[in-house]
């Protein structure tokens, strides 16, 4: 005789010797057994807010976060705060309200962000970092980043082995801080260098390609001469191209991005580009899923994960995918 059928048998047993007091007891176990079955099987509830969604990227990044979610049984709801850290910090709180279990966040500004995240502390909404740091990590619960610093290293190596000289355009973002490592990685690589290199001109407000275009529009109309060019993402890049494209100053131009998008590696292997460091979507968030599942299931997560990057450049491209991410 199996569990179940013994339970009935005692619930009714209870019915027929106690009456109405045993019928109120049979009800309310059945009332409280299917509560606890339905709280069981709720599906857990997760947020997901990136600087914008208007990068490739992050739509990599998020489809496959989602897959996991998804796969998991449970859901994932994403909001695009379009660059505006007062409303991605609403769209935090939103969430809250919402009764989600734990957010991944990318912040549109790093320092800006804190009113949000100490929001979550105070409900108790847990947080996975991705992609970018927030400036106040104690309100964090872990960070999935790629070697932003590293990314930058690659380029400017990259660099010193092909020019003895340079006129360098940096493209920075300065409340992005991935941006910002990224760029201080290569001018920290070729300041070590005894290589006659001169930045010319050093932009800290693009991240997206329409912002990249309109300024690198203005270097061209400064009149600076330029052989080098340092985009902070693929997006940024692509707009320095279109820039230059429009002016026919691209010849003989060295131009990186990071990202390894599909767009970046297809304009590697026309030769618009010299290369572009490579992150890594896709495993990342399958890495931030983990840690989210780990740490509501209260194991052991880290605290900082850094995810390798890798330069694409036209010796190597052969070897990647060009309709997708690595």
């Amino acid at each position: 005789m199996d569990n179940t059928h013994k339970k009935k048998q005692i619930l009714l047993y209870c019915a027929s010797t106690l009456g109405i007091l045993g019928v109120l007891i049979v009800l309310v176990y059945q009332l409280l057994g299917g509560a606890f079955s339905k709280t069981q099987n709720k599906p857990k509830k997760f947020g997901a807010t990136y600087m914008t969604m208007d990068n490739l990227y992050f739509e990599a990044f998020n489809s496959r976060l989602a897959e996991v979610i998804d796969a998991n049984g449970d859901i994932l709801i994403t909001r695009d705060p379009s660059q505006n850290q007062e409303k991605q910090n609403e769209q935090i709180l939103d969430m809250i309200d919402a009764g989600v279990d734990l957010i991944f966040v990318n912040p549109a500004d790093w320092k800006k962000i804190t009113p949000a995240l100490i929001a979550c502390n105070e409900a108790h909404v847990p947080l996975i970092n991705v992609d970018t740091n927030v400036y106040d990590k104690q309100y964090v619960n872990s960070i999935v980043l790629s070697d932003n610093y590293g990314a930058g290293v690659l380029i400017a190596k990259d660099v010193m082995a092909k020019r003895k000289s340079a006129k360098i355009v940096i493209m920075d973002h300065e409340s992005i801080n991935s941006t910002h490592l990224r760029v201080q990685g290569f001018l920290d690589t070729i300041k070590g260098s005894s290589l006659d290199y001169e930045i010319v001109a050093f932009i800290t407000t693009t991240s997206t390609l329409e912002s990249s275009m309109e300024k690198m529009q203005e270097v061209i109309d400064q009149g600076v001469a330029f052989d080098v060019v340092f985009g902070g993402n693929d997006p940024t890049a692509l707009g320095a191209l279109a820039a230059m494209q429009k002016n026919h100053a691209g010849k003989g131009v060295l131009l990186y991005g990071i990202d390894g998008s599909p767009a970046g590696k297809a304009m590697i292997k026309k030769g618009y580009m010299e290369g572009s460091s490579a992150q890594f979507p896709l495993l990342m968030a399958q890495q931030a899923a983990k840690m989210a599942y780990d740490l509501l299931d209260k194991k052991p997560i880290d605290q900082l994960v850094y995810v390798p990057v890798q330069l694409i450049t036209k010796e190597n491209i052969d070897k990647f995918d060009f309709t997708g991410w690595q």
